[in-house]
């Protein structure tokens, strides 16, 4: 189970020429490991062959446009379920201390519900508990799989390994309040900067205190990159480091 969730992680980031490199030795991986069933590693390799003889931009220009510019497939955890609301805050802090009781640390420009580092957690403890983490998010697991299955979107099998991973049910109620709301047209500008506009923060006496909230500015940090499988990279302490990708 370790090499799958690490390939996930790794297929779930901004792809790079040194991730399309890596595409054999992941689809390799996902055979050799056999955690998932035929039709759902079938999956992963069409994505895996894309990625790896696509044309680098245009791969890049899709994730961007998906992951990115589209609000309602953020890679982020609790972004689904607590948005801009202080809630998130203290849900952050919960998860980086779930990954600290294992010794995992992370950097200060982390954040902890961003999926690919959440998998690669997800990688480093027993399999056992990592299944019943996983469970606990599986309501947002199947929603981004669902929104990416209506785009048509291959990495909709990402999310569908990861559901069959869980071996969770979905809480309905949670489900049906995550897909009840906008699901945003990631071409459709005016409808984005409305989204995304920045609120006047303001500061000394008198200034609001949720202006300066850092649960706000938490949501705009965008996914970071790491080594896929088979990829060169530093040797690695137990720190789970994802630096941050200076795409547009």
């Amino acid at each position: 189970m370790r090499d799958t969730l690490k390939t996930l992680s790794a297929l779930l980031t901004y792809p790079t020429v040194e991730l399309q490199a890596a595409a054999p030795e992941m689809r390799a991986a996902l055979e050799a490991e056999g955690t998932l069933p035929r039709a759902a590693r079938d999956g992963l390799v069409r994505l895996l062959d894309e990625i790896a003889a696509g044309d680098i931009y245009d791969m890049q220009e899709r994730y961007v446009l998906l992951f990115d510019r589209t609000r309602s497939l953020s890679l982020h955890l609790f972004e689904h379920v607590h948005g801009e609301s202080r809630d998130r805050g203290q849900a952050m802090v919960d998860l980086a201390q779930l990954y600290e009781k294992h010794g995992l640390a992370l950097s200060t420009s982390e954040l902890p519900d961003f999926i690919p580092l959440f998998l690669e957690f997800l990688s480093a403890i027993p399999a056992a508990e990592a299944r019943s983490t996983l469970a606990e998010a599986v309501h947002i697991v199947v929603a981004l799989r669902q929104r990416l299955e209506k785009r048509s979107a291959p990495y909709a099998g990402v999310f569908a390994a990861l559901e069959i991973l869980s071996a969770g049910q979905p809480d309905a109620e949670v489900l049906e309040a995550i897909l009840a709301g906008p699901d945003d047209d990631p071409n459709d500008l005016a409808a984005l900067d409305a989204a995304w506009k920045d609120e006047e923060v303001r500061f000394g006496p008198g200034a609001d205190a949720a202006a300066c909230d850092t649960d706000g500015l938490a949501s705009r940090i965008r996914a970071g990159r790491r080594p896929a499988p088979g990829m060169s990279a530093e040797p690695r302490r137990p720190i789970v480091t994802h630096t941050p990708s200076t795409r547009a």
